[in-house]
């Protein structure tokens, strides 16, 4: 196969290449962009309206580079940053100590219980006003995994931002129950919600361990019935996955990344169809093409 044909089938269908096999991400555009002097690689592709989408750890995966590519393919430009990792790399469990480790303790990150919201976010929310600079319509979305799965939240505090959808997020790690923000952002988040009629979207497996039902229910309480959380059962996680997530995660937990199961009618297509709806009436695309 040619790599321009290659490059057609990845968008049109969302595959990936074979499991074990690193992703080249060359169909989509590599960029540098700084904010506030800060600089980081964003891969970005698409047309129409604009979505920043935050990898999960270990980082940018075939998986979610395919999720991408998914959202892509339904009409809306997705701007993809390297946070962490090694962008496109299979995820193995040796990532423990090559990314995890090094993250939880990154000035960039706050990944324990009373550290406040992640100083990166600052940077991801000038990335959303880029975004909306060069893609242009109501405003962007912001999707967040694992990781950074609460940051799509905290990002609302840029205006630019309207379509938040938090999954599976997994900060902070030492505290179930608690919400990656500092208490003033918080209020600030709840107050933005409900004075511009927000909806924030959510997603997890009813047995995972790092995204647990009192996450959820701390959302609910800041946020009331703008959250809508929405939670699958475990046994429908892809039995099979990377290393790292049958290794180290060790539970269903990516709902539409590592844990999905790409066939017609499955829960997990139908949480990123249900998605990549929302993300398309929020942002005003007329209809979706999902794979």
């Amino acid at each position: 196969m040619t790599t321009e044909r290659a490059h057609r089938d990845r968008s049109r269908t969302g595959s990936r290449p074979t499991r074990a096999q690193n992703d080249p991400l060359d169909d989509f555009t590599r960029r540098t962009v700084s904010v506030d002097g800060v600089s980081k690689t964003v891969y970005v592709g698409g047309s129409g309206p604009a979505v920043v989408l935050m990898p999960e750890m270990p980082g940018i995966s075939p998986d979610v580079a395919r999720f991408a590519r998914w959202m892509r393919a339904a009409g809306l430009s997705v701007y993809l940053p390297s946070l962490f990792g090694v962008d496109g790399a299979f995820p193995r469990a040796d990532a423990v100590e090559r990314v995890v480790r090094p993250a939880c303790v990154s000035a960039e990150f706050r990944a324990f219980a009373g550290g406040g919201t992640s100083p990166v976010v600052d940077w991801l929310r000038g990335l959303a006003r880029v975004a909306h600079a060069e893609r242009g319509g109501p405003g962007v979305g912001a999707v967040g995994l694992c990781f950074t799965g609460n940051f799509a939240l905290t990002m609302t505090l840029e205006p630019a931002v309207i379509a938040p959808v938090v999954n599976h997020p997994s900060l902070p790690l030492d505290d179930p129950g608690g919400l990656e923000m500092s208490a003033e952002d918080a209020a600030a988040v709840a107050e933005r919600v409900e004075r511009d009629g927000l909806r924030v979207l959510g997603y997890r497996f009813d047995n995972d361990t790092w995204c647990t039902g009192r996450r959820f229910a701390a959302y609910r309480a800041l946020l009331g019935d703008a959250f809508d959380g929405r939670v699958l059962p475990g046994a429908a996680a892809h039995t099979d996955p990377p290393p790292f997530f049958r290794d180290v995660v060790g539970c269903a937990h990516s709902v539409v990344t590592a844990h999905l199961v790409d066939e017609e009618g499955h829960p997990t297509v139908r949480a990123r169809d249900e998605i990549i709806a929302f993300l398309a009436e929020r942002l005003g695309l007329p209809e979706t093409r999902t794979g």
